[in-house]
């Protein structure tokens, strides 16, 4: 039985349906639109790519995806330095800042606790937080993990974990505040879908943990 699509189609589909969302069919639409697209518009996607790959890495200081380190958050004069939102991916900095209630910095995750998946506290990058805490550099860390069992897993696992760190700081440094958002975040959903009334009083309504 002869192939179905021409090679250099095929390995594209393949490429595509790695997409997280992505399945079959969106990947041979998506495929046969580059197709038709001009060379050009080909050439300038092929292109952003390569250049999300070779310019962007990760903020030494909060792990945020930037073309720059610091990242403009944590480089910003204006941003209090010392209040620090914890969130699991770049893409909930993004649901925090359209709130326009939030001057603080971040510390991004890259991941929440999920032993079924394989994701377990050495995977999650939370060693630069627990130093900036240690070294007393913080007087908030509010957990803004989403409210599903993952998130509320990881904030309870990133709490002890904070709590461990405070322990090693001296003996006459200020106390931190370690804080949860509230729940004006549905139980069960996704911090990325929240809408910027929801976020906003989460953030206003954050309890200590």
């Amino acid at each position: 039985m002869p192939p179905r699509f021409a090679q250099p189609m095929a390995r594209l589909i393949d490429e595509l349906r790695k997409l997280p969302g992505v399945g079959q069919k969106s990947a041979q639409r998506y495929a046969f639109h580059l197709l038709r697209a001009s060379a050009e518009d080909a050439g300038a996607l092929a292109d952003a790519v390569r250049a999300l790959k070779r310019e962007l890495r990760l903020c030494s200081i909060c792990n945020n995806v930037t073309d720059i380190d610091p990242c403009v958050f944590c480089d910003s004069p204006t941003r209090n330095g010392r209040l620090v939102c914890v969130v699991e991916e770049p893409t909930s900095i993004d649901v925090v800042e359209r709130t326009r209630s939030y001057n603080g910095v971040y510390h991004v995750l890259h991941g929440t606790l999920s032993p079924l998946h394989g994701v377990g506290p050495e995977q999650l990058r939370t060693a630069n937080l627990l130093a900036r805490v240690a070294r007393g550099d913080v007087d908030e860390v509010i957990l803004a993990t989403s409210p599903t069992i993952e998130g509320e897993a990881t904030a309870s696992y990133l709490a002890d974990s904070l709590r461990a760190a405070l322990r090693t700081r001296n003996g006459s440094a200020a106390p931190v505040r370690i804080t949860r958002i509230a729940t004006g975040i549905p139980a069960g959903s996704d911090l990325e879908y929240a809408d910027e009334v929801s976020m906003t009083r989460s953030l206003e309504g954050r309890r200590e943990l």
